[in-house]
């Protein structure tokens, strides 16, 4: 169906947009992924642009069906409404750009967060009116390109940032008219980006344009569907010719620029971290100096409270620690780029390659995060109530940057989300092989005994082994009122589950954490795994050490902090 042209920017125009890009993006992903060599070859920056404005979408539709189901939807094309009449531009670029920040994957989905949080900080600017007309859009691409800027601890040209200055560039020379404001944003971000192998010589090497400044064109495509009913012709992207020798004939060398970070960062750090923090400015300012020291590729978008922070460091733990000292993070992401070793310097690493084999794990908390990245592996922070999605998880394969993958849901609800997931990275030419853990400890058994340098087969059996041999309990806080396989529990109730069922229900949560481990221990064992939560009491894991030190002489404790895991406490008999 056609799409209806809108005249003015206004809540309406701010859904088909988001919209528009959300479809763009989808059929340009696979293409963006493919030209993705900086800041790091991973291949991920046209999935990530798309999580990201996914999140976004969602954001904006959600804003849309609270006005909906009290007024009744409006038609594509009408005069905008009153300020009160529906939602308001701010209503509508706001939730926009919290969307895409609570939602912000990788580099370039951060940098993009922030693009539409600067045009958001315009048009919410403009007071209550329901729409504005080419001077606000001009405005609103300009700062979007400064704060972008801003955001970023060590710009870079030829990369997103370039481009969208040259869109906000261009736009100045627009008249009032959002659709001309709209086509010479693009027109210039697009001539910007033709211009970027020029500018970044790891581009030039390759032969391709950047990955993320063709998240922007398409974005920016979809503003001009969005005004004018009519998408511009594709952009043509030349596929990746990685090498890491000398420039070939007819390379393009490299140009001047303010290339301050490392070029491409085939030596760079081995982990990204990615969380959301709340915090304040002041906090966040010495975050941010702190990380810089850390890392690189540093970017933390946001404000009023809620930040998102992307940083490449060698110490992961480190990372989230800062946060940790800043604030409260949270949804926190560690990835395992699968190159160099932790401990040795940029000059030291060998080029980064396609490792031949990684282990990609869900775990539940920061502190199982950072525990499990430090041992190698690529990890998917899943908060209580929010599961992550089939496609998340085929991200994290791919973003693992390995022939073979091993796979740990460590949950049991996800089992079937992780078998779908698997089955699509293996449509990629990934071999992947899914242990159905389920549990986080049932995860550190099995990571305990990985050995990449063993035949994949007989390193995924003895795995599959370890978590298998592992008993996995935990003791959390009931909810509400409920029949349960030990009896009915009140909201409030501490309640002891033994392998997925309720086995304790009582008041005091070293009691039940002792009353669980004794049965479990029952059965013998040789080491007790115990992961406190951050809102499990401090002595719980001394009471129980000690009881396991009294009681059961030959089995050792270890104990892990796994952060804001949901479960006070999970316990591993192996």
């Amino acid at each position: 169906m056609a799409q209806v042209p809108q005249r003015f920017f206004d809540a309406l125009a701010v859904r088909t947009w988001c919209g528009l890009s959300l479809r763009a993006l989808g059929r340009a992903r696979e293409e963006i992924d493919a030209i993705n060599v900086y800041p790091v070859a991973d291949g991920d920056t046209g999935t990530n642009l798309y999580l990201t404005v996914e999140s976004a979408v969602a954001a904006v539709e959600a804003v849309f069906a609270a006005h909906e189901v009290a007024e009744g939807p409006r038609n594509a094309g009408e005069a905008p409404r009153d300020a009160g009449d529906g939602p308001s531009l701010a209503d509508a670029v706001g939730a926009m750009a919290h969307g895409a920040l609570i939602g912000a994957r990788g580099n370039s989905g951060t940098i993009l967060a922030q693009l539409l949080r600067g045009m958001a900080q315009v048009l919410a600017a403009r007071g209550d009116s329901a729409h504005t007309e080419g001077t606000g859009l001009r405005l609103a691409l300009r700062h979007a390109a400064a704060s972008a800027r801003q955001a970023v601890a060590h710009p870079v040209e030829g990369t997103v940032l370039t481009v969208a200055s040259a869109a906000a560039d261009a736009a100045d020379g627009a008249g009032d008219d959002c659709a001309e404001v709209a086509r010479t944003a693009y027109e210039g971000a697009r001539a910007a980006l033709a211009a970027t192998p020029g500018q970044l010589a790891v581009l030039g090497r390759a032969g391709v344009v950047d990955a993320g400044g063709h998240g922007l064109v398409t974005v920016l495509a979809a503003l001009v569907e969005t005004f004018t009913g009519r998408a511009p012709g594709p952009v043509a992207v030349p596929h990746a010719r990685v090498h890491h020798g000398g420039e070939e004939p007819g390379e393009v060398p490299a140009a001047g620029g303010c290339a301050t970070e490392t070029e491409a960062d085939e030596n760079g750090p081995a982990f990204e971290v990615i969380y959301l923090l709340e915090a304040e400015d002041a906090a966040v300012a010495r975050l941010r100096q702190r990380l810089d020291a850390l890392g690189d590729s540093l970017v933390v978008v946001g404000g009023d409270g809620l930040w998102n922070v992307h940083v490449h460091v060698d110490d992961a733990g480190a990372a989230v620690e800062a946060g940790v000292e800043a604030g409260r993070p949270h949804r926190i992401r560690i990835t395992h780029f699968g190159h160099g070793d932790a401990h040795t310097t940029k000059a030291e690493r060998p080029p980064r390659e396609r490792t031949q084999r990684a282990v990609v794990a869900v775990v539940p908390g920061e502190g199982l995060a950072a525990l499990y990245a430090e041992a190698g592996a690529t990890t998917l922070l899943a908060r209580p109530g929010e599961p992550p999605a089939s496609g998340e998880l085929v991200q994290a394969v791919r973003r693992a940057h390995a022939r073979e993958v091993v796979l740990l849901p460590n949950d049991a609800e996800l089992r079937h989300t992780a078998a779908a997931a698997a089955e699509q990275a293996r449509t990629e030419g990934i071999r992947v092989a899914l242990i159905p853990t389920r549990s986080a400890v049932q995860g550190i058994a099995a990571l305990a005994v990985h050995e990449s340098e063993r035949r994949f087969d007989e390193d995924v059996v003895a795995m599959t082994s370890a978590a298998g041999a592992t008993r996995h309990a935990e003791v959390t806080v009931a909810e509400r009122q409920s029949w349960t396989t030990a009896g009915i529990c009140q909201a409030g109730d501490v309640l002891g589950l033994i392998d997925g069922d309720v086995a304790v229900i009582g008041t005091d949560v070293a009691q039940v954490a002792a009353t669980v481990l004794d049965r479990m221990l029952s059965a013998g064992g040789e080491l007790v795994t115990l992961v406190l939560g951050d809102e499990a009491p401090e002595s719980v894991a001394d009471h129980l050490r000690a009881r396991v030190r009294e009681a059961y002489l030959a089995v050792d404790t270890v104990v892990y902090r796994g952060g804001r895991q949901g479960a006070l406490l999970l316990v591993g008999v192996e």
